[in-house]
């Protein structure tokens, strides 16, 4: 039987909710149809009744099986918003989160204060942070990855989003010349302990941009070490949970004069401060 776009979307709805939460799977399914296939709520609102193309089902179809599996959404889409712009994303990369948005005010703020006129962004991913700073300052920005395949989306979406950035592929700070101003990271914070509880979607994701040894410490440690020695004035890095006390008393073991945490809404440490 001929199928309504109304009666598809409730359908989705409810396919989703088989391994979502009832109102993710409602909010998800909104995506489906507004950005994977070009229906948005005031369109819907128009056409709800009519008559959905059998290649539309098919599609959406393919794209349940996939999600069935527990392959995120925005690999399926192939593309996710980060601060309103559209941003490429490859299994080479990891999705970008909304805390994120938390290191990139960070960095605008002490940039400002510190009226730099540099910033590398470490790890770049897929180069939300990079091009996100070079888009909204005048600040000469680098960035780098030691994942030639995180690198080439990076360059996409920086070319696509028209921001000037430099790239190194290498480890951490070792390929980015000097000198140093700010410098920003969101990098490998993850417990490989909790591996085992982590919801399945993480399974598709990089493990190379997830895990950090040392209890996910260890890379953040590395990188507060590098900066330090290379005096930079400042170092910003997203953190995980839990994690800002001991972060913070290693800052200081480092030589930074200050270390600080910002929390994200839900009251989680998110954002290392460490000043010189």
């Amino acid at each position: 039987m001929p199928q309504t776009f109304q009666q598809l979307r409730l359908d989705l709805a409810a396919a989703l909710a088989g391994f979502l939460e009832p109102e993710e799977a409602h909010a998800e399914a909104g995506l489906w149809f507004e950005d994977g296939l070009g229906c948005s709520r005031s369109w819907m609102a128009v056409h709800q009744g009519g008559l959905v193309p059998p290649e539309v089902v098919t599609q959406v179809e393919v794209w349940l099986q996939r999600r069935r599996t527990g392959e995120p959404w925005a690999y399926i889409l192939g593309w996710t918003l980060f601060r309103d712009r559209r941003f490429k994303v490859s299994p080479a990369t990891l999705i970008p989160r909304p805390e994120t948005e938390l290191l990139v005010e960070a960095a605008l703020d002490i940039g400002k204060r510190l009226n730099v006129g540099r910033c590398v962004d470490v790890g770049t991913g897929s180069g939300i942070i990079a091009v996100s700073l070079a888009l909204e300052t005048n600040w000469e920005v680098s960035a780098s990855d030691l994942s030639p395949g995180a690198l080439a989306v990076a360059r996409e979406n920086a070319e696509t989003l028209g921001a000037r950035i430099t790239f190194h592929e290498g480890s951490l700070l070792d390929p980015v010349p000097e000198p140093l101003e700010l410098v920003v990271a969101n990098l490998p914070y993850v417990d490989p302990a909790d591996q085992p509880g982590l919801q399945r979607e993480l399974a598709f994701e990089p493990a190379s941009a997830l895990f950090a040894p040392e209890r996910g410490l260890a890379l953040s440690q590395a990188l507060l070490a590098q900066a330090r020695e290379r005096r930079a004035p400042a170092c910003l890095l997203e953190i995980g949970a839990g994690q800002g006390g001991e972060l913070c008393r290693r800052a200081l073991g480092l030589g930074w004069s200050k270390a600080m945490i910002h929390q994200d809404f839900a009251g989680h440490d998110r954002i290392l401060v460490a000043l010189g």
